[in-house]
């Protein structure tokens, strides 16, 4: 039977294995867990074993390299979402809506599509009913497009060579270099956008949340029909919607110093 030190060693090995990974920009082998950790080769292979086990790393189809698991992804989420800063964000995006009068939401990564950790709706009469924890794709959305620019090159290179680009409305960009295009363009202005991609009549406009290394960890979005407004009459609220995402930003800094 294992001692206690024994086991909480291979608790904090495990973490270290879990945290590692997520900080690379691609997946990563056990050789190389065992390198960067100066771990026994065995020891790394068996801990990544268990942790696949558990559904918290998965292989890539070839079998050799890990990446991060279902359940990795769903704890994250769950992290985000119960956060003890949810309150705060929560009135810092409610806070945006009354000053725009439109839908307003948070959402983060989730693999290969977005989640909603948080939504506030407007008072008019016509809008769409997209709850929290909703998973959306990323090349029709304002916020998954604005992601997907913000990618590394490599893991862009891969989504794009692999994803089948489901068809929304006639709106939806069904040509992998036209999208590419338009990536380009929301990486160098850091505004994602929606001209009715991904549900007719409905538009949109996404702005980056970055943390304390400036990398995009949340965007907030703001929606409207199209027949109520216009992308650039849109546009005008952008100082309001960066002055939010910049007071998130500021409560994950907190948030991270006080751990």
């Amino acid at each position: 039977m294992p001692t206690e030190n024994t086991t909480k060693s291979t608790l904090i090995r495990a973490f270290l294995m879990l945290e590692t990974m997520m900080k690379a920009d691609k997946p990563l082998t056990s050789a190389y867990l065992a390198e960067d950790l100066d771990l026994p080769k065995a020891t790394v292979h068996r801990i990544a074993q268990q942790l696949e086990e558990e559904g918290l790393l998965q292989r890539e189809p070839n079998g050799k390299r890990f990446i991060g698991g279902l359940r990795l992804r769903k704890l994250a989420t769950a992290v985000l979402s119960n956060s003890v800063m949810t309150a705060s964000r929560h009135m810092i995006l409610q806070s945006l809506s009354e000053k725009i009068n439109e839908t307003c939401n948070l959402t983060a990564l989730d693999g290969n599509e977005i989640i909603y950790l948080d939504r506030i709706e407007s008072n008019w009469p016509y809008r769409i009913h997209l709850p929290v924890g909703s998973h959306l794709p990323l090349h029709c959305t304002a916020a998954g497009k604005l992601f997907l620019a913000n990618m590394n090159a490599s893991w862009q290179q891969r989504y794009l060579r692999s994803i089948n680009l489901k068809k929304y409305t006639d709106k939806t960009i069904m040509d992998v270099e036209e999208l590419r295009t338009q990536l380009k363009e929301i990486a160098v202005g850091e505004v994602g956008y929606d001209h009715g991609e991904y549900l007719d009549g409905m538009i949109a406009l996404a702005v980056p949340v970055k943390n304390a290394e400036g990398e995009v960890c949340f965007a907030i979005a703001v929606h409207a029909p199209s027949a109520r407004i216009s992308i650039d009459e849109l546009k005008a609220y952008l100082p309001q919607l960066n002055e939010a995402a910049q007071k998130i930003a500021e409560l994950e800094c907190q948030e991270m110093g006080e751990e």
